[in-house]
């Protein structure tokens, strides 16, 4: 797209199917690197990616030949792939449907990534459910609660 100029910063959310505490801290790391292959491989640029055990949140920067959806599909796809063959039978790794994508500007980049990489701290004062709900709402975004993540209460 010659003369297409953009800066697109978007902090994607999502969860493991059911909520499921799968995603161990013994591989956490390469799971994370093999995610952030997947984006590059897209020729997009991953800033940070971080979660728990039942969550994930990556912060891309996009170009604008590329739909979010698309993305967010093919690093489930591929992660799950890959979970699969990690868990070795143990049980069957699925992304939960659905995402969260929220924007921001390039100044607000340090407080996202810092967000990111802090998520364990975050969660001994937060839930999931809370942190999602509040970035929902934070964003102004309405929601219908049956189409939101099956919640572990």
């Amino acid at each position: 797209m010659a003369n297409t100029f953009t800066q697109i910063y978007i902090h994607i959310v999502f969860s493991v199917k059911g909520r499921q505490n799968l995603i161990e801290k013994k591989w956490k790391d390469e799971l994370h690197k093999y995610i952030c292959g997947i984006i590059n491989g897209k020729d997009q640029k991953a800033y940070a990616i971080g979660g728990m055990a039942d969550h994930i949140h990556i912060l891309v920067s996009i170009k604008p030949d590329i739909a979010i959806s698309d993305l967010v599909r093919d690093i489930k796809a591929n992660s799950s792939k890959w979970m699969n063959k990690k868990l070795f039978g143990v049980g069957k790794f699925q992304w939960q449907e659905g995402f969260g994508a929220f924007s921001y500007a390039q100044s607000q980049l340090d407080t996202v990534i810092n967000y990111i990489n802090n998520q364990e701290q975050h969660h001994q004062k937060k839930s999931f459910r809370e942190e999602y709900l509040d970035m929902l709402q934070k964003y102004n975004i309405e929601y219908d609660e049956k189409y939101l993540f099956e919640w572990i209460e």
